[in-house]
């Protein structure tokens, strides 16, 4: 193992650890215009993504469920990274992050602030659904109609 895996690795553990037992913008949300649940039955992870769409923008945003320390941690850092960018932004950095984990494209070329500590995932073949159940669901809750409450199809790689 290069020294650059291993420093690699020590973050991701760090950030997800981080992001399990303090996830951010964790809860309900009291009048979503958008939102979407993902579902993984394979593993049981199950989340909740709600949103305030205002003029374009991602004013507010919320998530709720459960789900391993590897999905907490991807919604997390996902609502933070969204919160306050405009929804072509959102879908963008969603593509961007995608490709890593899914080996299309280096991390360092991502342009994925935070989210690259994540980037580890893509090692874990097993583990990218986790990760990709939240941002899933955020796609999902902004194809649909405001206000309609969708059911985001089970995570895929």
């Amino acid at each position: 193992m290069t020294s650059e895996t291993a420093a690699e690795l020590d973050l991701y553990q760090e950030v997800v650890m981080d992001h399990k037992r303090a996830p951010r913008h964790f809860g309900p949300l009291a009048a979503p215009t958008h939102q979407a649940r993902g579902q993984n039955p394979q593993c049981g992870d199950d989340l909740q993504v709600a949103l305030v769409v205002d003029n374009g923008r991602v004013g507010d945003i919320r998530f709720q469920g459960q789900g391993c320390a590897i999905c907490i941690a991807s919604a997390s850092m996902m609502t933070e990274a969204v919160l306050g960018q405009e929804v072509a932004q959102a879908q963008a950095l969603q593509a961007r992050f995608r490709s890593v984990l899914t080996g299309q494209m280096a991390p360092e070329e991502a342009h994925l602030g935070k989210l690259v500590s994540l980037a580890g995932v893509r090692h874990y073949p097993g583990r990218i659904k986790c990760a990709l159940l939240g941002w899933h669901a955020l796609m999902h809750a902004l194809a649909a109609d405001a206000g309609s409450a969708g059911n985001a199809p089970e995570a895929t790689s």
